[in-house]
């Protein structure tokens, strides 16, 4: 696990409610799986040769974080271009707005994408805090943005690259990324 800055991974205190099904609650309860988000690594101390696929996961912080971090997108376009596959979920996908490949091209451009929508912004009412709104930018920089019905569990997948539309799609994304490596 790694993130910008390495060490703790600040969780968003509206992701700890109730609303949590067994499987995620299992998580936040296991002490070695909590320790792991306490002490991540940083993108410098990450080889994309050892790795087959990236899975970015989300929330809103990750508007400001993962964007405009050259070196998530330097890993990303390593591990893309090696044949990996490159995912990401919800907010998450941000990180891959600005991906270049080393032809100059978006990784992104030409294919189909999916995240957080702009009805699902405005249902969480965070609309106006946002620095922009993430299905705007798919569509600005993508082939094609896609989408289902908000707070669904919505999948793309366009070759080696997974996208989510928002957490209730987290599983289907790990699923996906994990059927494209064989597993």
């Amino acid at each position: 696990m790694a993130q910008p800055l390495g060490g703790n991974v600040p969780l968003d205190p509206k992701s700890l409610g109730d609303s949590l099904d067994e499987s995620t609650k299992a998580y936040y309860e296991n002490e070695a799986f909590m320790n792991k988000l306490k002490n991540t690594l940083k993108p410098s101390d990450v080889k994309a040769s050892d790795y087959d696929a990236i899975y970015f996961t989300g929330g809103h912080g990750t508007m400001w974080d993962f964007p405009d971090n050259a070196e998530l997108q330097e890993l990303s376009r390593e591990i893309y271009e090696k044949g990996g596959v490159v995912s990401g979920v919800c907010h998450g996908v941000t990180a891959l707005l600005n991906v270049k490949l080393s032809n100059g091209l978006l990784l992104i451009k030409d294919k189909t994408v999916s995240g957080f929508t702009n009805e699902e912004e405005a249902l969480v009412q965070q609309t106006d805090y946002v620095q922009f709104l993430l299905e705007d930018a798919l569509r600005e920089r993508a082939g094609r943005y896609d989408k289902a019905a908000a707070f669904s569990s919505y999948v793309t997948t366009d070759g080696r690259l997974v996208t989510g539309q928002n957490p209730q799609s987290s599983k289907a994304v790990g699923e996906s990324v994990k059927e494209l490596l064989g597993l």
